[in-house]
């Protein structure tokens, strides 16, 4: 690039919001523009570089429209609630928006899509570069072993993840419920408990695990008479979400609007 690219990070305080800070500052071709986290934060008034030992003349702020003044595109892994803000700000400021945050219903969802006729928008629930090809190969195993196998999805993460199934989780049953001509909505299945009956042919069942530190795994599992088939991604660091959201937020670099999602970004489409 010949300017680097000017990016704002969300809840740079948190987990993720520190693995993002620092892959901007290793990245020559991207510049910290702007650090937002939630008002209170006692870490609000500091520079978003001194835990890594730098000097980023960012302050830490809550501000959004002194954060986005100037800003090229900001990255957002946070909760629903807070990215509808950041989404509004971000039209208001015509900044590009890359977000990772899960967790929203279907008209918050629809909200995005119609924002990204105004602005250009990376929206995707797993951002890692294994995860997108995961998702394509699921979509073409469900294809092809639609007759007799069954499918359920297996996701495990950490303590502090407040939604379930993982948005992961349900863009791997989506690839999944396309592979076999269905949409999600009319065969997932989300809870067993008590006497249900046999499996009913053609659904997708999804089963939840949450404990310790796990960062991100998931498993689909295709399971016929006689053999299973089953594709796996473990997430063994939250480096290779943030590695593929700057990829994301580099894509939108000539994009003035559209929705698009990692897919996007990696080529497949």
């Amino acid at each position: 690039m010949a300017n680097p690219l000017k990016v704002v990070i969300a809840g740079c305080t948190g987990r993720m919001g520190h693995v993002l800070l620092e892959s901007v500052f290793a990245d020559a071709d991207l510049k910290l523009h702007g650090a937002l986290d939630r008002t209170g934060n006692p870490q609000l008034g500091r520079d978003a570089g001194e835990l890594f030992g730098k000097q980023a003349s960012v302050a830490i702020t809550d501000n959004l429209d002194e954060a986005l003044n100037n800003a090229d595109v900001l990255v957002d892994f946070t909760r629903p609630e807070a990215s509808m803000q950041y989404l509004a700000a971000c039209e208001k400021a015509n900044v590009k928006l890359v977000i990772g945050t899960t967790g929203f219903s279907a008209e918050e969802k629809s909200i995005i899509a119609k924002t990204a006729e105004n602005i250009s928008i990376v929206f995707a629930p797993n951002m890692s570069v294994g995860v997108t090809l995961l998702i394509n190969l699921v979509e073409q195993a469900a294809k092809v072993l639609a007759e007799g196998y069954d499918i359920e999805v297996v996701e495990m993460h950490h303590r502090h993840k407040v939604d379930a199934p993982s948005g992961t989780a349900l863009r791997l049953g989506e690839a999944a419920a396309h592979g076999i001509g269905k949409t999600l909505s009319e065969c997932a299945v989300y809870a067993r408990e008590g006497v249900t009956g046999e499996r009913e042919a053609g659904t997708i069942g999804f089963a939840t695990l949450r404990g310790g530190d796990v960062v991100g795994d998931h498993t689909v599992v295709l399971a016929g008479v006689g053999e299973r088939v089953e594709l796996t991604h473990k997430a063994s660091s939250r480096a290779t979400f943030a590695l593929g959201a700057l990829r994301a937020a580099k894509f939108l670099a000539n994009k003035k609007t559209g929705l698009y999602d990692m897919q996007d970004v990696l080529g497949f489409k």
